[in-house]
């Protein structure tokens, strides 16, 4: 049996169904860029892919980015399903802030700061008054109809001047064991941290992928006036994804604020909102609504994670680190861009052009020149 042709007109390759399936597939150049990043930092630290066990936990550069960039992960992933009903929430930023701050004054001023039930009831109020975070936005998003960038813009403000009240304007320190446990102890080998955030992860994909919720979201977000006309309640479900958001965003100041056993009103997750929209965005979702990707939210997290940590071994200037960070996070938006690659995709082929049309090209100006 004779093979099938594998070059197209004037002998250009053509690429196999199987790799062309690959290549657009909408994780593929997101990987591609995290693998390339990781494999890049070994011309600086040769041993930087290698993991290490030290008194039954692992440790390594790979274990460092997961577990660091776990509050990320969270917060980007309630940020995907607030996009994908083309809003955006820029109050996570000063709700992470809130929550580390809630759990650390209350541990501090405790009785027994180190008991189960005093760290308990700490996470259950950061995570309840989160929870009324994201109601308030909600209902200003759904029931007032106040633009959603304007209605967070609000809390992302008042907040950080709520968590800063609560401190004191101080760092608070606290000295418990059990609520170290969240952001830097280990289980089965691995960080807390990481384990919480795949466990968040692995439910919010059941939920969005094995039930309609997740096709309520993106018909909300692709077109609210069909939804609407279809009786989709689509106001419960803005108000849900907002408290989704900002419970995930309370879940992330905990880890971070128990990571390293202080509150800092200030600067705790200080513009890690912009970091989650990024990260949604390498992720493939639109900011127009409609189709999200919460494995591509989790590898643009990763790569924004590596990136951080690849400007840190470089050692560049931290007065440069986030102009290195954009141009860096341009390309690869560019590099996944369907709409850039096929104007790449043209300007080559008019820069080669084909063999046997130049050489036709050069028989008729002969035949003009001798007739």
């Amino acid at each position: 049996m004779t093979p099938p042709d594998d070059t197209g007109a004037g002998g250009r390759p053509v690429r196999a169904p199987g790799t062309r399936r690959l290549v657009e597939h909408r994780l593929f150049w997101p990987a591609a860029v995290l693998a390339a990043l990781l494999v890049g930092n070994l011309v600086f630290t040769h041993d930087f892919l290698a993991v290490r066990v030290q008194n039954g936990h692992l440790y390594g550069s790979l274990i460092d980015i997961l577990q660091f960039g776990a509050p990320l992960i969270l917060v980007s992933l309630g940020m995907t399903l607030v996009i994908a009903t083309r809003g955006i929430d820029l109050s996570v930023g000063s709700t992470v802030a809130i929550a580390g701050a809630l759990a650390c004054e209350h541990i501090a001023t405790a009785k027994d700061p180190g008991s189960p039930s005093t760290v308990l009831s700490a996470v259950a109020l950061a995570v309840g008054v989160a929870a009324a975070i994201g109601l308030l936005n909600g209902f200003l998003v759904a029931r007032l109809g106040v633009q959603p960038i304007v209605a967070t813009l609000v809390l992302m403000v008042a907040g950080r001047g709520v968590a800063q009240l609560i401190t004191d304007g101080q760092i608070i320190t606290v000295s418990s064991g059990a609520y170290k446990m969240i952001g830097g102890g280990y289980w089965l080998t691995l960080p807390f941290a990481v384990l919480l955030a795949a466990a968040l992860v692995a439910v919010t994909s059941l939920v969005t992928r094995r039930t309609a919720l997740g096709l309520l979201i993106e018909s909300v977000g692709g077109n609210p006036v069909a939804s609407r006309l279809v009786g989709i309640r689509a106001a419960g479900l803005l108000v849900m994804v907002y408290v989704v958001s900002a419970v995930c965003a309370a879940v992330a100041g905990l880890m971070i604020s128990s990571n390293v056993s202080s509150a800092d009103g200030n600067n705790a997750g200080l513009w890690i909102e912009l970091d989650a929209i990024l990260a949604v965005v390498i992720g493939g979702t639109a900011l127009t609504g409609g189709r999200f990707s919460l494995g591509g939210t989790v590898l643009g997290a990763l790569i924004i994670q590596t990136l951080s940590t690849t400007i840190y071994t470089l050692g560049v200037p931290p007065e440069t680190t986030l102009v290195f960070k954009a141009l860096v996070v341009i390309v690869v938006c560019l590099v996944q861009s369907p709409a850039f690659r096929a104007r790449l995709s043209r300007r080559r082929r008019t820069a080669a052009p084909d063999p046997a049309s130049a050489a036709g090209d050069l028989t008729a100006r002969r035949q003009e020149v001798h007739p």
